[in-house]
């Protein structure tokens, strides 16, 4: 607690930057993510080889992953962003995917007897019955990228890991912790706050349902 409060203002600094890598990055994977999963549901031959290319990245190790970027991208925030970018499609393009190929039939035939367009179809009616799952989906990508954002460090991106491995360097249980327990805090914290604005949809959907 004392080297809490005597250094508050690193620890500060290093949880902004922390929050701002993972915000970046699961940006970045929601703009490619749930495009690809609905390029994915429309046309089922090029969504084999989208899953399949998101989930052999998922694969890669962490560490091999922000490996690869030196030599692509070099050192700093750009190949960390890109990292946790691609660490994070896999949940948001399966989830949109999958949200999508189970909409019921019957719903999209009411569409189609209503004269919506494909275009309309996906917006109006698909896109939100899929809503709850493409959420669940965002959910995994976002407690994941703050755990990876960890060992952005690594490749000099800053945020809570120079803390950690900074402790681990020099035996430092105080400077672990220190990086540690607001990576926890807050991986948990955002679980539950998406958990929370999950219920909130589906209490929403099911009303809309009702009516």
């Amino acid at each position: 607690m004392e080297y809490f409060l005597t250094n508050y203002d690193r620890i500060a600094m290093a949880t902004v930057r922390h929050g701002q890598i993972c915000v970046i990055a699961l940006g970045f994977a929601l703009l490619l993510g749930v495009p690809l999963g609905i390029l994915a549901a429309k046309i089922r031959s090029l969504g084999v080889f989208i899953l399949g290319a998101v989930s052999v990245i998922y694969t890669i190790p962490t560490l091999a992953l922000f490996g690869l970027m030196i030599p692509l991208l070099g050192i700093g925030l750009i190949p960390a962003l890109v990292a946790i970018t691609l660490y994070s499609l896999l949940p948001i393009v399966q989830n949109t995917y999958t949200g999508i190929v189970t909409v019921r039939p019957a719903a999209i035939e009411a569409a189609v007897g209503m004269g919506m367009g494909s275009m309309q179809r996906l917006v109006s009616v698909e896109l939100p019955l899929a809503l709850l799952v493409i959420v669940a989906g965002i959910r995994t990508a976002t407690v994941g990228a703050v755990g990876m954002a960890t060992l952005a460090s690594l490749i000099g991106a800053g945020g809570l890991g120079d803390l950690v491995f900074r402790g681990i360097s020099t035996v430092s249980l105080n400077v672990v912790l220190a990086g540690s327990i607001p990576v926890i805090l807050m991986a948990v914290l955002a679980d539950l706050a998406m958990k929370s604005g999950e219920k909130r949809l589906a209490v929403r959907l099911l009303g809309e349902d009702a009516h």
